[in-house]
């Protein structure tokens, strides 16, 4: 549903593959790896979620924009993907947080899309092939989208985290519980954050300080943290070797939480390796089981790469497991306060079953 006549636009892929389609949001090229999330709702949080720097995102539920946008469901500052893909885009939204239209959003951020496109076929294509590199354009032809294409850098070489990390610590603001006594400081490593991770922690009387993705051990330590969460964030782990180094200084020395890439991070402090999926875990519908007490947990996820559990320490221990593939899905450390998870307890949207792990690394910190 549209209230006004929509440009020509057309979706190539690196591997040829050509969707015709209209153009919504703004005018321009979007390039970046094409990949797909299985949610039914939550459109703006995943716009706006670090994890998809560098990348053209497909909904796959077929409408998209039917509660229009509001300013309290933003997880950053911005709009973090290259493109956005959808089968329909409506221009009437109803709902009485909306304050503006999908489409009214991305243009106002700068955003190409492209609307009225066969968004199932695309996905079946990626499931098969594997996500591939592609660019959402208006004014040239597939010949010449495809000479541009392949002079882009490829997803996997390029460093994403630099791109959407804070450049300055800062103390999140938010309304909290009043504290019983001194709160809990908990530090933030910044490698592409949501506000609901930080949320959760002020919402469990937390005092939250975000820092930079390049803020060394001690540094890090001198701000007296009493525990460290390692955060989600975009692109390869193994591109990560500064983060990793850091992450060495800080194990042992103060309770640790790590979130999907923050988890492959430390997967590769213990002597794992991390490897790309063929089309990743991008979605809110992902059975994963604890391995400790056989439940299984509903989960949001969204990753393109895992890690391989056959190389870890053996003072590492895996805890959880994805269903459907046997993907690592969490890590526990035997000795230390460590644990860390593929998936996202916070969720934002998505299931909240696990957001009891945010609880689970807060009883480590006044362990202590």
């Amino acid at each position: 549903m549209t209230s006004e006549p929509r440009p020509p636009a057309r979706l190539v892929l690196a591997d040829g593959r050509v969707f015709e389609g209209e153009g919504i949001g703004a005018d321009g090229t979007a390039t970046g790896e094409v990949v797909f999330n299985t949610s039914m709702t939550g459109y703006q949080e995943a716009l706006s979620d670090p994890s998809y720097g560098g990348q053209i995102l497909t909904m796959t539920y077929p409408i998209q924009g039917n509660y229009g946008v509001n300013a309290g469901d933003d997880e950053s500052n911005r709009i973090q993907v290259r493109g956005f893909v959808v089968r329909e885009l409506t221009d009437l939204p109803s709902h009485w947080r909306s304050e503006r239209t999908l489409n009214a959003h991305l243009q106002r951020a700068g955003t190409p899309g492209i609307a009225e496109i066969d968004t199932r076929a695309l996905t079946r294509h990626l499931r098969t092939r594997g996500v591939v590199m592609g660019t959402i354009t208006r004014s040239e032809s597939t010949d010449e989208a495809l000479a541009r294409l392949r002079n882009e850098p490829q997803y996997g070489t390029e460093d994403y985290v630099a791109e959407v990390s804070t450049p300055t610590p800062y103390e999140f603001e938010a309304e909290r519980p009043a504290a019983n006594g001194s709160a809990p400081h908990i530090v933030v490593l910044d490698l592409g954050v949501k506000r609901n991770i930080m949320r959760n922690l002020a919402q469990r009387r937390c005092t939250v300080t975000a820092v930079p993705h390049d803020t060394d051990a001690e540094d890090l330590l001198a701000m007296k943290p009493d525990g460290v969460l390692f955060s989600p964030g975009p692109g390869d782990p193994m591109l990560l070797d500064h983060v990793v180094r850091m992450s060495r200084g800080i194990v042992g020395r103060v309770p640790v939480m790590g979130i999907c890439l923050g988890h492959q991070v430390l997967g590769r402090v213990f002597g794992a390796k991390t490897y790309k999926l063929k089309f990743g875990h991008r979605g809110a519908n992902h059975p994963v089981r604890d391995n400790r007490t056989g439940r299984v947990y509903i989960t949001a996820q969204n990753h393109g790469y895992a890690v391989d559990g056959d190389g870890l320490d053996s003072a590492v221990t895996v805890s959880q497991v994805h269903l459907n593939d046997g993907t690592v899905e969490g890590l526990e450390h035997r000795e230390f306060p460590l644990f860390s998870i593929q998936f996202h307890s916070e969720a934002s949207p998505g299931p909240k079953d696990t957001e009891f792990l945010f609880d689970r690394f807060l009883a480590s910190v006044t362990d202590q």
